[in-house]
């Protein structure tokens, strides 16, 4: 038996892996090749050791294998296995082997594998592409990359342990982000902060959990891992089709083979609906891009859906139609949302402040939560999440949280610590339990806001406004200082004495 697979061996072979694709495509372009043949490794060698087994159960009756391998989580034709590829890696075709390998993975596995149009996740990626260098570079390199993945045996019974693969892909999905630049927000949020929201909005059993930007899925994966029971269901929604396929790979190697994750414009095309309306959802968790421009404005109005009913936001600022379409996503009476947001959609009028101002009369608003600086990949400007509670009931006041000056400083980005996020969670929790009054709950950290003090300023929630955290300079002693200034300038002058001594001696006028 060959050794036990654990995240290092994993993370050793995929960074040998990339190194066959450095200097040639972009880091946001390699991930989608490096955790493809991840993906397709893990699918072979799942099903290569379940026929094994459905054969030693069956004393080698090969059809009866077979019709108990077309009930198994995928079906993969003979020519989509790894082993078949790795066989033929010398084939001066060999990209084009893999792109049809995956073509027919995904024919043969349609309702998991495909959009509602057909389009199957591989559509955005060719290994048999030109960006990939010259027909004897590429084949080179596509020969290497397979070599690499040979080394490892992710069916189940060599895994140290049962999510080793999802931890494994979890963590280099956010290491792709660190090496991605500006894109990276696009596919990732952060570890500690989906973590962060998944706890201020933690689900219970039986909860419909929604991410309507997911990303690369990670944030609704942290969402499920909250909930205190495998009885829960993940529903997301991603406009770029690369990161819609991390997303949909993502869901299958941490076991959530029911998920629903689909590709499209959450804003101008919702998939996720119910008949004619919108789904509804317990939880509503997103990191949507900031301050999106021409996010739909012009259709807006005459949405069909009838989400914008509190106003249009701006052509170039997106960000409340993705939370008013978060909160009309979730169940009146019980729903809850987080969402993070720019610092803008706290305070900037015209018609933002005025869908601000609906949300906080009809009392939705619960929290407004301050992060640090550059903790986000991709943008360096300070964020904050929101919580709204569709079941504050007559509770109306609302949790403020200035959690800006905590945090790990980092070299390329900052990090909340565990610590971070705990504070966090354990002062929103005594806010829900009721145990904080109204005004400061600690200071220079918290505030709890009455809804008068709000309307007082002109529903701006601008975190200053209402957490103090101005640092007093130290009292000054002014006696201490001319002391200190008189004995300096009597030193000053002694050595201006020696100096000219000196150059005396020297035979120097001055």
């Amino acid at each position: 038996m060959s050794k036990v697979v654990n995240e290092n061996d994993i993370y050793r072979i995929v960074w040998k892996a990339c190194d066959t694709f450095r200097g040639v495509i972009d880091p946001s372009q390699y991930k989608d090749y490096v955790l493809t043949m991840l993906f397709l490794k893990y699918v072979s060698d799942v099903n290569k050791e379940k026929r094994r087994q459905y054969l030693e159960k069956y004393k080698g009756d090969e059809k009866r294998a077979e019709r108990a391998m077309s009930m198994e989580r995928f079906v993969l034709p003979e020519n989509s296995y790894f082993d078949y590829l790795y066989e033929r890696r010398t084939e001066a075709n060999i990209g084009e082997l893999i792109d049809i390998a995956l073509v027919d993975l995904e024919e043969a596995n349609r309702e998991k594998l495909t959009s509602e149009d057909g389009s199957g996740i591989f559509r955005n990626i060719s290994f048999n592409s030109s960006n990939l260098g010259d027909a004897k570079d590429k084949n080179k390199r596509l020969k290497n990359l397979l070599a690499d993945f040979k080394e490892l045996n992710l069916s189940p019974s060599h895994l140290e342990k049962n999510d080793v693969i999802g931890d494994a892909y979890e963590y280099l999905i956010e290491k792709f982000a660190s090496d991605a630049g500006k894109k990276a927000g696009e596919f990732f949020t952060p570890s500690e902060v989906s973590t962060l929201i998944a706890k201020l909005t933690k689900s219970k059993k039986g909860a419909r959990i929604y991410d309507p930007t997911c990303g690369s899925g990670s944030l609704l994966i942290k969402a499920g891992e909250q909930v205190d029971s495998d009885n829960f269901s993940l529903y997301g929604q991603e406009a770029n089709g690369s990161t819609w396929a991390l997303a949909v790979m993502n869901m299958f190697l941490h076991g959530h083979d029911d998920a629903s994750i689909r590709w499209g414009d959450t804003i101008r095309n919702p998939k996720h609906k119910e008949g004619d309306v919108l789904m509804k959802f317990d939880t509503v968790v997103a990191n949507p891009p900031f301050s999106l421009d021409k996010w739909g404005a012009d259709d807006a109005a005459e949405d069909q859906y009838a989400r914008f009913w509190r106003g249009v936001p701006p052509k170039s600022k997106g960000d409340w139609a993705f939370i008013t379409h978060m909160i009309e996503s979730a169940y009146e009476k019980t729903g809850k949302v987080g969402v993070v947001v720019p610092h803008g959609v706290l305070f900037r009028g015209s018609s933002e402040g005025k869908i601000r101002q609906k949300v906080i009369e009809e009392n939705l608003l619960e929290a407004v939560i301050g992060l640090p600086a550059n903790l986000f990949y991709g943008t360096g400007i300070p964020a904050a999440i929101l919580v709204f509670n569709k079941g504050k009931d007559e509770n109306t006041n609302v949790l403020f949280i200035d959690s800006s000056k905590h945090y790990d400083s980092g070299k390329n980005r900052n990090r909340l610590r565990e610590k971070d996020v705990k504070k966090v969670v354990d002062t929103y929790k005594k806010f829900n339990k009721g145990n904080l009054e109204t005004g400061v709950a600690e200071e220079k950290y918290s505030y709890v806001v009455t809804f008068g003090e709000i309307e007082e300023n002109e529903f701006n929630l601008n975190i200053p406004r209402y957490v103090d955290t101005f640092e007093e300079e130290p009292e000054v002693d002014i006696e201490a200082v001319e002391k200190e200034i008189t004995k300096l300038e009597g030193e000053l002058k002694d050595v201006q004495g020696e100096m000219k001594k000196y150059l005396k001696e020297l035979g120097v006028n001055n």
